[in-house]
């Protein structure tokens, strides 16, 4: 258009007139000259960073909803990428794992079913390989910056005592989560029920899981997360996925989703991380439940994760963190949405099943059996859960505690509704 409406003042590409004509039509012309200098540019650092990520596969499995996954041998993970991890022996199994069964499957089987990934029904991968999802040049190109792709935003941890509470939603991230704190803790685990919250716009995402903090809310606070989220920037399209999260500096320049970083080693051949889970919670219909457990382990330190009843995933060596290295000092469990609208307007992106604690089991999102591991490597049940939620007309949070599903509490809602505008 810029074009159009100049071309008689610089007629037709030959300059003339004024000194500052010339200026001005030099400029027009430039403009294409340095588009196209970008572009290439901007493109070879997406190729550079798709061969950093995905590495050579043995064995390459498509999966139903789109996915690539490829088997790559367990020694050539991105792991292994850090400086601090080239000559590291893989740990194959954790020295130890948490004392104490964690809930009465018998009783839990019967309200909710077990859950696993789209991609098996296309395949497995061979042992001493793990498999890692494919990285799209699209996704890449989804992120505001190649440096940006897989990381979450600065102040995305919820902070329910911070003493300025305007800083929860500074970015438009809102929680709603249950916590203890004033403790050392070497773990957390809970039984999670999966859905497939609607996202209004793609830059937004919605996610449950757990958070494994340590140090003060910070810029040097370290962080563990996993359970499974949808959040179509990252992934491309609206699928339900288990993801994982660390960071050593509350998202500046440490960490990532996942494996699109160095750092987390993964040992299991069976589940990938970021791939999709199925099949999904249905509102007044059967309810599928993933189970997670992360753990430090008592001789290596190392933090382990679990997910489900048997699958040892992997683990975050000690050296990536520093209040972690020792123990954690919070414990989250619970919910969170972007809310990418202008002030004054709420997104209407779900949180959980989009429904509000109060409608109870089938309709509502869960937490039960929550708990966590203390100094002697036992799970037991967190004493001084409190609960948080920045805006409860928008999303809640309501806890309690029974025979069945031990510590619980259902959380969620729709966002923007007549009390939430």
């Amino acid at each position: 258009m810029l074009e159009l409406v100049m071309a008689p003042l610089c007629g037709g590409g030959k300059i003339r007139g004024s000194a500052a004509k010339m200026v001005l039509c030099s400029l027009l012309f430039l403009i294409p000259m340095a588009s196209s200098a970008v572009i290439p540019h901007r493109k070879l650092e997406v190729q550079k960073q798709l061969m950093r990520l995905n590495k050579p596969a043995l064995k390459s499995i498509k999966s139903p909803d789109g996915d690539i996954i490829d088997c790559v041998h367990i020694n050539h993970q991105p792991a292994f990428d850090h400086p601090l991890l080239k000559n590291h022996t893989v740990q194959t199994t954790p020295s130890f794992r948490p004392k104490g069964r964690s809930f009465d499957e018998s009783k839990v089987s019967s309200n909710s079913k077990p859950i696993t990934q789209l991609w098996h029904l296309n395949g497995r991968c061979p042992e001493g390989t793990i498999p890692i999802r494919r990285t799209k040049e699209e996704d890449v190109l989804r992120a505001s910056s190649v440096e940006s792709y897989g990381r979450k935003k600065h102040l995305s941890i919820p902070q329910p005592k911070s003493a300025e509470p305007d800083l929860n939603t500074l970015g438009g991230h809102q929680h709603a989560i249950v916590y203890v704190e004033g403790d050392k803790y070497y773990g957390a685990k809970a039984t999670i029920n999966v859905w497939k919250p609607q996202i209004q716009q793609p830059n937004e995402f919605s996610l449950s899981q757990i958070w494994i903090l340590g140090g003060s809310f910070g810029e040097d606070l370290n962080s563990i997360e996993a359970g499974w989220q949808v959040s179509p920037d990252l992934y491309g399209d609206n699928s339900t996925r288990l993801f994982t999260y660390w960071t050593s500096d509350a998202y500046q320049a440490t960490g990532c989703y996942n494996l699109l970083c160095s750092g987390f080693v993964q040992i299991n051949n069976e589940i990938a991380m970021g791939a999709s889970v199925y099949p999904i919670s249905g509102y007044g219909s059967s309810q599928y439940d993933i189970n997670i457990l992360v753990w430090k382990d008592p001789k290596e330190g190392n933090w382990w994760m679990q997910f489900g009843n048997k699958y040892v995933l992997g683990y975050w060596p000690a050296f990536l963190f520093s209040y972690l290295v020792d123990s954690a000092s919070m414990i989250e469990w619970g919910g969170e949405v972007v809310n990418s609208e202008a002030v004054g307007q709420h997104t209407s992106t779900q949180m959980g099943s989009g429904h509000f604690p109060g409608e109870g089991f089938g309709k509502a999102s869960y937490f039960q059996n929550i708990q966590i591991v203390d100094g002697s490597n036992n799970l037991r049940a967190p004493k001084g859960i409190a609960t948080f939620t920045e805006q409860s007309n928008c999303y809640d949070v309501q806890n309690g505690q029974n025979g069945n599903w031990g510590n619980y509490f259902y959380y969620g809602g729709p966002g923007r509704n007549p009390k939430c505008p």
